[in-house]
C-alpha cells in the first residue's frame, strides 16, 4: 500500500501577483522525507510611501525543516521569482539551486550585490533530475524573458505540472517555442494537479506574441524627433533586445539607465542574449551632447518605483539627462496590480516636462503580456488534462476567472483549489483534499534591515503620515506626582494658531488623570501607557483625529 503523501504549501504568489514561493513536502506516512522549493521572489508592498522597499516571503515554517530541503528550483529570471533568495538562502541551509542559464546568471549577480556567493546549477531541458523522492523534468516555455521553464514534478503519489508565468508564443522573437511535446506527454502519462499561472484568465483570446512589440518600437522610433526612451523590467531581455535592434536600425546611440538595467544587460550581452555593436553604446554623461534624434535610452522603473532611474528622470533628479519637448517615452509594461497609482503619477510628471508618453492604455501592441490569456490557458489545460487545479500567480479575482474557465471546459468546480497564502493541499494517490493553514506574514524590507518593520511600525507610520504626532512630557517626583504642568508638543497634528487652546485643555486633562493618585507609582511604563491611551481618546473627542501619542516621564 502506498503510504506516501504530498503537501503543497504556497508561501507567496497565490493571492498576490508577486512574492512567488511554493513548497512541496513529501511524507512517508507521518514522516516528512523531502522538501522541494520552487521560486523565491520579492513583492512590491502597498506601504511603499511609508518607507517599505520590498516584501519577501515568510520562511518561518521552514526553519526547523532545513535538513529536509533537497533543492530550490527557479522557473525564470524575473525578480518576483528569484530576488528574495539572497535574504533567505543562509537561513534555508544553503541547499543546491537549479535553473536555466540566464536565470542562473541573474541570481549569481544578485548575490554579488549582497557581497555573497552562490553557484546555481544550470539545467538541461528534457532531462530528469532526482531530489530525494522527487523527480523533476524542466521543459522550455515562453514568457517575457528568455529561458523560462515549466516543471514536471513526479512524486510517489502522482505527477505535478508546475506551470508558472507563461504564454503560448508560437513566434517568439528569440529562442524556442513552448515544448508542446513534453506538455502533451505529461498529460498522456497523467497529471494529478496543474499549478497554473492565472494572471491572464480575465482576458479573451490568445496573448500577443512578443514579436509584435518589436515592430511597434520601430514604428514609434521612426516618428520620434527627440530622444527615444523605453522603460520595462530590467530582466525583460526579450523586450530590451527588440528595442536595441530598432535603435541599431535607426543608428541611435544606446544608453542603459538604472543599476539593475546596466547589470542585467551587461550579463545578457556577455552571454549572447543581447548582441549590441560596441560603436552604438554610449555613456549617460554623453547623452545631452548627442543629437536628440540619435539617442535611445532603455530605462529601469516602469512600475513607478521610488528612486528608480525613470522616477529620477521624471523628478529632474538625473544630473546628466533632461527630458525635453520632442522626446518620446514608451512604458512597455502594464502596471502590476497595486502599482497603478505610482505609474500614472509618473506619466503625469513626464508629460509636464514636455515628453510624449505612450503607454498601453492609449496604444495597443505596445506591450505584449507575458501571461497567457484565456486561450493560452485552455491550451495548457487541454495538453495536460489534470485531475486537479491550483491557480497561482494572480489575485483572487484572477483565481475565480480561472475557475470559471475550467468549469466551462467541463471540469468540476470541486477539482479547483483557490488558495490564500499559507493554505495547503494534501495529495495522496489520485486524490486531493484541503489541509490546515501554515501561519505566514509579510516580511518587510526597508533601508535599514529585514523584518525590522512589523505591523506595529507600519501602523505608527500610517498614523504619523495622516494624523501627526503628539509628545507629552510628565515632570514627576519619585512617587509619581506631578511637579509641574505637563509639556505638550506636536508635529503634523494641529494648526499652530489653534494648538495653544487645545494643549491647555490637554494639560488640564492630564493633571486630572494624575492628581487622584494617593500612592507612589511602581510601574512608570504602565503610567505612560495609561496617560497615552487617555490622551488619544481626548484628542479624538476634541478634534476627531488620532495622532501618535508618545508619553515620556522626567523624574526629579
Amino acid at each position: 500500500m502506498n503510504a506516501y503523501r504530498l503537501r503543497f504549501v504556497p508561501l507567496g504568489g497565490v493571492v498576490g501577483v508577486t512574492k512567488n514561493m511554493y513548497v512541496y513536502e513529501l511524507y512517508d506516512g507521518n514522516s516528512l522525507k523531502d522538501i522541494l522549493i520552487v521560486d523565491c521572489g520579492f513583492g512590491f508592498p502597498q506601504e511603499r510611501e511609508l518607507g517599505v522597499d520590498l516584501v519577501i516571503p515568510d520562511i518561518s515554517y521552514l526553519l526547523d525543516k532545513t535538513d529536509k530541503i533537497r533543492a530550490i528550483l527557479l522557473s525564470h529570471g524575473h525578480e518576483d521569482h528569484t530576488s528574495a533568495l539572497p535574504y533567505h538562502y543562509d537561513a534555508l541551509g544553503r541547499p543546491p539551486v537549479f535553473s536555466s542559464k540566464l536565470t542562473s546568471l541573474f541570481v549569481e549577480n544578485k548575490f554579488q550585490d549582497f557581497k555573497k556567493q552562490i553557484k546555481v546549477n544550470t539545467v538541461e531541458y528534457r532531462k530528469d533530475y532526482s531530489f530525494g523522492g522527487f523527480s523533476v523534468r524542466f521543459i522550455n516555455m515562453t514568457h517575457s524573458i528568455p529561458d523560462t521553464m515549466h516543471l514536471i514534478i513526479s512524486t510517489p503519489v502522482g505527477r505535478i505540472y508546475h506551470g508558472t508565468d507563461f504564454k503560448m508564443d508560437l513566434t517568439p522573437p528569440y529562442g524556442s517555442s513552448p515544448d508542446f511535446y513534453e506538455m502533451t506527454k505529461a498529460g498522456n502519462d497523467g497529471v494529478l494537479c496543474l499549478m497554473s499561472d492565472c494572471l491572464g484568465a480575465e482576458r479573451e483570446g490568445l496573448t500577443l506574441s512578443e514579436s509584435v512589440v518589436g515592430q511597434t518600437f520601430e514604428d514609434e522610433m521612426r516618428k520620434t524627433k527627440g530622444k527615444f526612451i523605453m522603460s520595462t523590467f530590467s530582466s525583460n531581455i526579450s523586450r530590451i533586445r527588440q528595442c536595441v535592434e530598432a535603435a541599431i536600425k535607426f543608428n541611435r546611440q544606446i544608453v542603459f539607465l538604472g543599476r539593475s538595467m546596466r547589470d542585467n544587460t551587461k550579463l545578457a550581452s556577455e552571454n549572447g542574449y543581447l548582441p549590441i555593436p560596441f560603436r552604438l553604446v554610449a555613456k549617460e554623461e554623453e547623452v545631452m551632447k548627442l543629437p536628440a534624434n540619435k539617442v535611445c535610452l532603455i530605462v529601469a522603473g516602469s512600475q513607478g518605483q521610488y528612486n528608480s532611474a525613470l522616477s529620477k528622470l521624471a523628478n529632474k533628479q538625473n544630473k546628466n539627462i533632461r527630458i525635453q519637448i520632442g522626446d518620446k517615452i514608451i512604458l512597455s509594461s502594464d502596471p502590476i496590480p497595486g502599482n497603478a497609482t505610482e505609474v500614472y503619477a509618473l506619466i503625469e510628471e513626464l508629460t509636464l516636462q514636455g515628453a510624449d508618453v505612450v503607454y498601453s492604455d492609449i496604444q495597443e501592441e505596445l506591450h505584449a503580456s507575458g501571461h497567457g490569456n484565456q486561450e493560452d490557458i485552455k491550451f495548457l489545460i487541454r495538453f495536460t488534462n489534470p485531475r486537479y487545479f491550483i491557480p497561482i500567480g494572480g489575485t483572487i479575482r484572477h483565481q475565480r476567472s480561472y475557475q470559471k474557465l475550467a468549469v466551462d471546459m467541463g471540469y468540476k468546480k470541486e477539482s479547483l483549489f483557490l488558495l490564500d497564502e499559507g493554505e495547503t493541499v494534501w495529495f495522496t494517490a489520485g486524490k486531493a483534499v484541503r489541509g490546515d493553514t501554515v501561519e505566514t506574514k509579510n516580511i518587510y524590507v526597508d533601508a535599514y534591515g529585514v523584518g525590522d518593520v512589523g505591523n506595529v511600525v507600519l501602523r505608527d507610520r500610517k498614523t504619523l503620515s495622516s494624523d501627526g504626532i503628539v509628545m507629552a512630557f510628565l515632570i514627576l517626583d519619585p512617587q509619581g506626582k506631578l511637579l509641574a504642568r505637563p509639556i505638550i508638543l506636536s508635529r503634523g497634528f494641529v494648526f499652530e494658531k489653534k494648538e495653544e487652546e487645545l494643549f491647555n485643555k490637554a494639560q488640564q486633562f492630564v493633571e486630572k488623570v494624575l492628581k487622584p493618585r494617593g500612592e507612589s507609582v511602581s510601574n512608570m511604563g504602565a503610567l505612560k501607557k495609561q496617560v497615552g491611551q487617555q490622551l488619544e481618546d481626548f484628542f479624538f473627542r476634541e478634534r476627531g483625529r488620532e495622532p501618535l501619542v508618545v508619553v515620556e516621564t522626567i523624574e526629579l
